[in-house]
């Protein structure tokens, strides 16, 4: 697009649980299982307790998704 200029985005931003699924695609469901399977993104608790709020840092999210395996179709 002419005239516009491409935004840098921050690696160390903190995403919510909803700005990690709509990146990842998967559901917020699916984040909150794999975090407590040990096989998601890192991720930061910011509050103590079950009900404490999840922020995932954006390199973090990025270097996860850098590591998936993808499955040959041959």
């Amino acid at each position: 697009m002419p005239g516009s200029a491409a935004v840098a985005l921050d690696p160390d931003e903190l995403l919510t649980p909803i700005e990690t699924a709509r990146i990842t695609k998967l559901s917020v469901s699916t984040l909150k299982d794999k975090r407590w399977k040990g096989t998601g993104p890192r991720f930061i608790k910011l509050s103590p307790g079950r009900g404490g709020r999840i922020r995932y840092r954006r390199r973090d999210v990025e270097q996860w998704l850098d590591g998936q395996p993808v499955k040959s179709a041959a």
